[in-house]
């Protein structure tokens, strides 16, 4: 696709939402709306729940995520003018499965299992649990973080994320010695949880993701996620 020529798959994409009931220019477009950054819309809805993917900096290089995006915009283009939402959908699963096998092969430095910066990341996503936000299932993997959040009143998923994002990239670096060098990938991926059925499947494949990537036999085994029993404790807010 040549730079400045519409992309006809987003527009596509663009359609069947709006047909779907989702605004393409709501009152707070942080909260409610669709948002474009390169080929994969975001889509918004206050008092959702997302399915959130954010990652190392060097766990996913450029040219591949190159790659994928290419294939998926492609794949969007092929799209048949009458496509439904859930065709549409279709791709878009497709190029996160993409991203999360390449993922769970471990690429990068993977800082993440350090125990200290693993507890870290772990206590940073729960800190603001029924106070800016409500945690339901995550898991902080080797290079990755998975998480199901809902953003309460006031307070977007932009906001939490990076708030979250910076906090934990700040100790991790001290942690690790190191000074001005970038921590995460800069953009996160998150997708709005549709139905009840929808959340189950995720749900699943966030407490499933360490036994599947190997570094435990079941999802209890694994104290980064919120299958490990000891999590069950009433998070200690601290000053």
């Amino acid at each position: 696709m040549n730079p400045g020529e519409p992309n006809r798959g987003l527009e596509r994409v663009k359609f069947q939402l709006r047909s779907g009931g989702v605004p393409d220019e709501p009152p707070n477009p942080l909260r409610t709306g669709i948002h474009s950054r390169g080929y994969l819309p975001h889509v918004k809805r206050e008092g959702a729940s997302y399915f959130v993917t954010f990652r190392l900096a060097d766990s996913l290089p450029k040219e591949v995520l190159l790659s994928f995006e290419r294939e998926h915009a492609e794949a969007l283009r092929r799209l048949a003018a009458n496509a439904n939402r859930e065709q549409v959908e279709e791709i878009h699963r497709q190029l996160r499965r993409k991203i999360e096998r390449y993922l769970d092969k471990g690429a990068g430095e993977c800082h993440l299992p350090h125990p200290e910066i693993a507890d870290l990341a772990a206590e940073a996503l729960r800190h603001f649990h029924g106070e800016q936000y409500l945690l339901d299932d995550w898991v902080v993997m080797p290079n990755h973080v998975h998480t199901i959040l809902s953003p309460m009143a006031n307070y977007t998923l932009s906001e939490i994320l990076k708030s979250r994002k910076r906090h934990i990239a700040r100790q991790a670096n001290l942690i690790l010695g190191r000074t001005g060098e970038t921590f995460w990938q800069r953009e996160s991926y998150d997708h709005w949880i549709r139905h009840d059925d929808e959340k189950a499947r995720i749900q699943r494949y966030i407490r499933m993701n360490a036994v599947n990537a190997g570094p435990c036999i079941s999802p209890e085994d694994w104290k980064w996620s919120s299958a490990w029993p000891g999590w069950k404790v009433p998070v200690q807010q601290t000053t």
